[in-house]
């Protein structure tokens, strides 16, 4: 039901946060790439007849579920790997070289009012704070981004996580306070 003009506007408000968030979980940009463009290919095939306020959750669910096809995918490939090459190991790809700050994306004119010193200090806090976002643990990171980066309430989260609300507020709950004493710690404060 949804017109095309509706599903082209969704994705394109979609995609940059989808990417992010993505790259966060799989620490790989390349990989992260294809399951946001994956996930976008499958809501435009598959959901196109669909009212277009579905299109969020539905979104964030094909997404949740691109990304654990790939650790699947990676999970069964590294084990091929590791026995092929006679249990020399295989190499983790785990995306370390990846620069958080090369993703922010910056509003047209909204650094006008800053000096550069103001502009720098809040990039450098930004930089330690999207680093302790990545070293929270896989759950506690995904409801907090579903939460608080994507804006869904704790149901919405509960469905795209496939778990209890419950768990989504333990997980938020667990994150929030392991980032407050992260931040904390490297001088940080609200």
């Amino acid at each position: 039901m949804a017109t095309d003009k509706e599903l082209s506007d969704f994705l394109v408000s979609v995609e940059k946060r989808a990417f992010k968030r993505t790259v966060y979980t799989v620490r790989d940009e390349d990989a992260a790439l294809d399951i946001v463009q994956d996930a976008m290919i499958r809501l435009a095939e598959k959901y196109v007849s669909r009212p277009a306020a579905e299109f969020p959750m539905l979104f964030q669910r094909i997404l949740s579920n691109a990304t654990m096809d790939w650790f699947r995918r990676r999970k069964v490939r590294q084990a091929v790997e590791q026995n092929l090459s006679d249990f020399e190991g295989a190499d983790s790809g785990d995306g370390a070289d990846f620069d958080l700050l090369e993703m922010l994306e910056t509003v047209e004119g909204s650094l006008g009012a800053e000096s550069a010193a103001d502009t720098v200090g809040r990039e450098q806090i930004l930089l330690v704070i999207e680093r302790e976002v990545a070293q929270l643990p896989t759950r506690q990171r995904e409801a907090f981004l579903l939460r608080y980066w994507e804006e869904l309430d704790v149901a919405e989260t509960a469905s795209v996580m496939g778990c209890s609300e419950g768990s989504v507020k333990t997980h938020c709950s667990r994150a929030v306070h392991a980032l407050a004493k992260s931040l904390k710690a490297k001088g940080i404060a609200p």
